[in-house]
């Protein structure tokens, strides 16, 4: 098992909004962040990013449970997010699966994260929501 995916996991589960001055030590000044809703180049942006993502959160937490590594500077963590948004589920609790690829040296400068975007928002928005779900029961 990787000790370096588990220090990040940890390193990156204490992040909040008062502390993302630490972002530098997780990743390089030209790190590029990737997910299904957004693409993220350099340290700059990247800290912009999540200073907005907390900002519109009232709660959100990251739950590691898995710790892949599949080469050297290369690995996965499998995770669940849990966040609270006053506009989302009339504010109730919301878990997304997901899991991140890194390539690390020192520090990440690659972070991939792959989860359902319709989970982690569409779903939870009053009409949009009521389509996908309507979507869904009709394809299953």
């Amino acid at each position: 098992m990787s000790e370096f995916l588990r220090r990040f996991a940890q390193q990156f589960a204490d992040l909040n909004k008062d502390n993302l001055q630490h972002l530098n030590q997780l990743y390089t000044h030209d790190v590029q962040f990737t997910d299904p809703l957004h693409e993220v180049k350099g340290l700059v942006q990247m800290r912009s990013y999540f200073t907005e993502l907390y900002a519109n959160v009232s709660e959100v937490h990251f739950d590691f449970h898995g710790f892949d590594q599949i080469s050297e500077g290369e690995g996965y963590l499998r995770w669940i997010m849990s966040y609270r948004h006053p506009r989302l589920a009339g504010g109730r609790l919301i878990r997304v699966d997901g899991c991140s690829h890194l390539l690390w040296r020192d520090k990440v400068y690659r972070h991939r994260d792959y989860f359902d975007a319709g989970a982690l928002i569409y779903e939870h928005l009053p009409v949009l929501g009521r389509a996908i779900a309507w979507l869904k029961r009709r394809l299953g």
